[in-house]
C-alpha cells in the first residue's frame, strides 16, 4: 500500500492543470459513486489529480490508483478498497477502470459493502454506465468531460477568465458578449490554431501533435472500442479503414452498401460499428429529425475539426471544417438534426442555423441565425462564428 501512497503522492505534487475545468464545479462531489467519462487525449487523468490537489493535498485519506498497475493482475478493487478504507481512506480515485475484468460488479460490491468510502472512477466515452445491464446504473452518477472549448483555449493562450455563455444568450446578446471579449483579445488571432490542434490538451506536449492524435486515433480503436465492445483483433483492420473512407469522403451520408464491401462485411456490421467510432468520439452521426439510430445517418462528420488534418491523404474544405465546429461545440447540451441546402442545421428541434466561410453570398432570411467565419462581431442574426465556442 505504501508504494501506491508514494506514487499518488508524486504525481499529485507533480500535476498543474493547465485550465481548471468547469467540470469540475459542476459534479456533485457528495456522492459516493461518480464516473468520469470522455474520449481518451481529453485530461481524464489529469482531472482526477487536480481533484486530489484542490481537495485533499498531501491528506492520506485520498488515492490515486491506475488500473494500468500490475498489482491489479492479481488482486481485486474490492480487496484494495477494503485494505484502503481500513487504514482511513474516504476518497478512491480509479483511473482507466474498464482495463480491470468485472469492473462494473467490483464497483458495485464495494458500494454495497463500503458506505465510508466514495470512489470516483474515469472511463472511456464507449462505455455504458447506465445501460439496463450496467450492475451501477442505480447508483452511479456519470459525467462527461470534454476536449478544449475554443473558450478555454483562449483562456489558456491569453491567461483571460472569460466565462461561458448560453446558446440564448449567445443568440439574444451576442454584439454585447462579443465587444467584452473584444476589448480583451482577439479571438480571430487564435481561432485557426484552436480548429487544427486545440481541442486536445496535449498540444501543449512538446511533441508533433499529429503523430500524437494518430497516436490517441489508434488507441481510441484498438483499446477503447475493442476491449470495451470485446470485438476480436481480427476485425481491427475493417474497423481503421472504415474511419478512414469516412474521413476521405467527407462530410456526407455514408453508403452503407458500398462500405460494406470495401471492407468486407454486413451492413448491419458496418452500422454498429459506425455506432463504436460515434462512441469513442472520433465522428458525430448527424440525422433528420425525428430519425436517429439504428437508421443511417443523414450525414458524418468527424467529431472535431482536430480530427481532420491528420489523416492523409485529404483535401479539407473550409465549409466542412467550419460546421465541424459549429456541430461539436453545440453537441454537448444541444441536438443538432440536419435541415436541408439553405438551412443544414436545425437545433433542439426549433433553431435553424447555416455557418457561412468568408465571402459567403447570404440570402436573408429573418429566421435563420448566421454564423459568419472571420467576423469578429454580428449584429442580429449574423453572429460571429468563434463565439460558439463559449457555449462551455
Amino acid at each position: 500500500m505504501e508504494a501506491f501512497y508514494r506514487t499518488h503522492a508524486y504525481l499529485v505534487e507533480h500535476t498543474n492543470a493547465p485550465v481548471r475545468r468547469d467540470l469540475m464545479d459542476e459534479i456533485d462531489w457528495s456522492h459516493r459513486l461518480i464516473g468520469i467519462k470522455g474520449t481518451r487525449g481529453v485530461g481524464k487523468t489529469t482531472f482526477l489529480l487536480q481533484y486530489a490537489k484542490e481537495k485533499f493535498g498531501t491528506d492520506r485519506s485520498c488515492l490515486f490508483i491506475n488500473m494500468n498497475n500490475f498489482y491489479f493482475s492479481g488482486h481485486s478493487i474490492v480487496e484494495f478498497a477494503d485494505a484502503f478504507q481500513r487504514r482511513g481512506g474516504r476518497v478512491l480515485l480509479i483511473d482507466q477502470v474498464f482495463k480491470h475484468p468485472g469492473w462494473n460488479h467490483e464497483l458495485r460490491e464495494c458500494y454495497d459493502r463500503f458506505p465510508g468510502l466514495k470512489i470516483v472512477f474515469t472511463g472511456s466515452s464507449v462505455m455504458r454506465l447506465l445501460d439496463e445491464d450496467s450492475e451501477i446504473r442505480d447508483v452511479v452518477h456519470s459525467y462527461n468531460l470534454r476536449g478544449f472549448s475554443f473558450r478555454e483555449f483562449l483562456n489558456l493562450q491569453t491567461g483571460m477568465k472569460f466565462h461561458a455563455y448560453t446558446l440564448d444568450e449567445i443568440l439574444t446578446s451576442h454584439e454585447q458578449i462579443a465587444r467584452g471579449i473584444l476589448s480583451k483579445v482577439r479571438p480571430l488571432d487564435f481561432f485557426p490554431d484552436y480548429l487544427h490542434h486545440g481541442f486536445y490538451p496535449f498540444f501543449l506536449e512538446k511533441r508533433n501533435f499529429s503523430e500524437n492524435l494518430l497516436k490517441t486515433m489508434n488507441m481510441m480503436i484498438e483499446v477503447d472500442i475493442l476491449l470495451i465492445k470485446q470485438i476480436e483483433l481480427k476485425y481491427l483492420s475493417k474497423i481503421k479503414k472504415l474511419l478512414y473512407l469516412l474521413a476521405v469522403d467527407g462530410p456526407k451520408a455514408p453508403n452503407v452498401s458500398q462500405l460494406a464491401g470495401d471492407i468486407e462485411t454486413s451492413r448491419a456490421t458496418v452500422m454498429n460499428y459506425i455506432k463504436y467510432l460515434a462512441d469513442a468520439r472520433l465522428i458525430n452521426m448527424v440525422y433528420p429529425q425525428g430519425e436517429e439510430f439504428p437508421k443511417k445517418p443523414a450525414k458524418i462528420m468527424m467529431h472535431n475539426p482536430n480530427l481532420m488534418y491528420p489523416i492523409y491523404p485529404i483535401h479539407i474544405e473550409d465549409q466542412d471544417v467550419l460546421d465541424t465546429f459549429f456541430v461539436n461545440a453545440l453537441w454537448k447540451d444541444h441536438k443538432v438534426n440536419k435541415g436541408d441546402k439553405l438551412v443544414p442545421f436545425i437545433v433542439d428541434g426549433k433553431l435553424p442555423f447555416r455557418i457561412c466561410t468568408e465571402g459567403a453570398k447570404i440570402k436573408h432570411d429573418p429566421d435563420v441565425t448566421y454564423a459568419l467565419h472571420k467576423a469578429e462581431i454580428g449584429r442580429g442574426n449574423l453572429v460571429p462564428l468563434w463565439l460558439f465556442g463559449f457555449l462551455y
